[in-house]
């Protein structure tokens, strides 16, 4: 994590914000769906916001929304971004079923090995082969989780017949149609919904990772829980971290100075 904050602390000022001329401040409006404890919040972006401030010489000010403080649902996220109703974000690519085509490919059944060398992957082809879906976005980071695993209030899962009568929130398209494809009622879902929906019985479990669950007390509320043998996870995530374009085209020769 505090490589990957180094790399993206690096492109936001040696790829925009040069600062020994600066004239004013310049301040983003962060905005994402998790809590401020989530670790995608307290152990990237935040000590990212901090090395771009102190590197800056305070010229750079993060402003952080968690929560979906700032209003919309995860879903309008990447909207918010592009049209600039905010400056940058991090959300889930596959909030938004058919807007980024090509990085749903790591989206498949058993694409992920571990997650370093999955997101080192999802980095490159967002820079290459992939950079059509991410065009209108000035694109900071994109990464993925370690291996999804399967949590249930009651049923472990040992195979694929266990799947059968559960209802299982998937957060993506593709991963709803691999628990279909396994016998469970898939219902797709953002993450912040998954605590509510487990204790009204709207769902019976969910697919996640392990880092996400203690940012939602999913531990206190699912008792089984089923990994994925294999070198081989059972899917993954591309998560975006994003900035508006219009946003880093507005910047000062001096902040674009050292631009690559």
């Amino acid at each position: 994590m505090n490589k990957l904050i180094g790399v993206v602390a690096t492109t936001i000022i040696s790829a925009g914000l040069s600062f020994s001329a600066l004239a004013d401040k310049v301040t983003l409006k962060f905005h994402t769906m998790v809590p401020m404890p989530a670790n995608s919040n307290a152990k990237f972006v935040k000590p990212w916001a901090d090395k771009v401030k102190k590197e800056s010489n305070g010229e750079i000010i993060t402003e952080m929304y968690p929560s979906m403080q700032l209003g919309g649902k995860p879903p309008q996220l990447v909207d918010q971004a592009r049209e600039g109703v905010v400056d940058i974000v991090w959300t889930v690519a596959g909030y938004t079923p058919g807007r980024f085509p090509r990085l749903s490919v790591f989206e498949l059944p058993f694409m992920p090995t571990s997650a370093k060398i999955t997101a080192q992957a999802v980095q490159e082809f967002v820079e290459t082969a992939g950079a059509e879906d991410l065009k209108d976005y000035k694109i900071l980071a994109v990464h993925v989780h370690a291996p999804g695993m399967i949590h249930t209030k009651k049923t472990l899962i040992k195979s694929v017949s266990d799947f059968k009568g559960l209802k299982l929130r998937g957060p993506t398209r593709s991963a709803t149609s691999l628990l279909k494809k396994l016998g469970a009622t898939p219902v797709g879902m953002p993450i912040p919904k998954v605590a509510p929906s487990l204790s009204k019985g709207v769902i019976t479990g969910m697919v996640v990772p392990w880092e996400i669950m203690p940012s939602f007390k999913l531990q206190e509320l699912t008792k089984s829980h089923t990994n994925v043998a294999g070198n081989r996870g059972l899917y993954t995530t591309p998560f975006l971290f994003v900035m508006n374009k219009a946003k880093y085209d507005s910047l000062s020769p001096a902040h674009k100075k050292g631009y690559r």
